[in-house]
């Protein structure tokens, strides 16, 4: 990923030309002359209260897992909510629930009154798509606000993280990244929130597999106060892949790599399809606690007894 201010603002102003492109052109004219508001409406956070907001009866997701709600109501209470949830306003003065169910049942079950939130006020896609995309050329966001964006795109948009590399116009893996920040533990990702730690300390510690282990390094980068390369090298030495891990990976054919996407985007982590020309293949699915492996199974219907 690179830092450079300039090239993330030319390749941000070759995504808004892209998402222009697609559209007709009486439509380029309103969405070129966008208003700062309806940019700042969309993007911004607001607080309301908990029981404002209804569930969504269209919402195709029923089943939801006991124990992972009540854990994730744990990491509420300690660490509030650190991705927002995102309503619209009905007639009646409350907010239906867009996306975020999860956090909102556990926000009750944690006795959360108020509740930070996306307020969807437009319905037009092509609008919150522009909008989320000029605020992303404001040059004082922070990864994790960056990874956010990348995720409403994804959520409210129903795109794939290649979709989302394409509005934007940047690499997939550039967009993959960003958005695996937001699977850090609460602990680190505050702390790329607030500037306490850099992105590219961030971007180290995704490629460490378990919580324990990006918890370890996290707490020795502030003890030792070590540098990005630092924190590269000792997880190099902590954790070096075996032989066989280090071995260049064949990169997949488009069909496959679309299917990676989709269920990528589906289940809300990194997912690898291994197909050989037998016909055989495997798919693994990353997780990286034991709340994220028991909301796979929540959403795969698999119940354990």
């Amino acid at each position: 990923m690179s830092n450079n201010p300039t090239n993330k603002k030319e390749a941000l102003n070759r995504g808004i030309r892209s998402l222009l492109g697609s559209i007709d052109a009486d439509m380029k004219n309103a969405a070129g002359n966008l208003k700062s508001e309806v940019v700042t409406k969309t993007t911004s956070i607001s607080k309301i209260a908990l029981d404002e907001i209804v569930a969504n009866p269209r919402q195709p997701r029923q089943d939801f897992d006991p124990k992972a709600i009540e854990e994730l109501a744990q990491s509420i209470r300690l660490h509030d909510i650190i991705q927002p949830l995102t309503v619209t306003k009905l007639p009646s003065g409350k907010y239906k629930l867009i996306a975020g169910e999860r956090r909102w049942r556990a926000s009750k079950i944690a006795g959360i009154t108020e509740v930070p939130v996306y307020i969807r006020e437009v319905n037009d896609q092509q609008i919150l798509e522009l909008a989320l995309l000029e605020n992303l050329q404001r040059e004082n966001l922070n990864a994790i606000e960056i990874g956010l964006s990348y995720q409403r795109l994804m959520d409210e948009c129903s795109m794939t993280h290649e979709q989302v590399a394409t509005r934007m116009g940047m690499d997939r893996s550039t967009v993959s990244n960003y958005v695996r920040m937001l699977k850090l533990p609460p602990d680190i990702v505050v702390a790329v929130r607030n500037g306490s730690l850099s992105m590219g300390h961030a971007r180290a510690l995704i490629n460490v597999g378990e919580v324990e282990k990006q918890l370890f390094v996290y707490n020795t980068i502030l003890s030792k106060k070590m540098s990005v390369r630092q924190t590269e090298e000792l997880v190099k030495q902590l954790y070096r892949p075996s032989k066989k891990g280090t071995e260049k990976e064949r990169k997949p054919q488009p069909q496959f790599q679309k299917i990676e996407d989709q269920m990528s985007s589906h289940f809300g982590t990194k997912i690898k399809v291994e197909h050989h020309q037998t016909g055989k293949g495997k798919i693994i699915m990353e997780y990286y606690s034991l709340e994220e492996l028991n909301a796979l199974l929540d959403k795969m219907n698999v119940s354990i007894h």
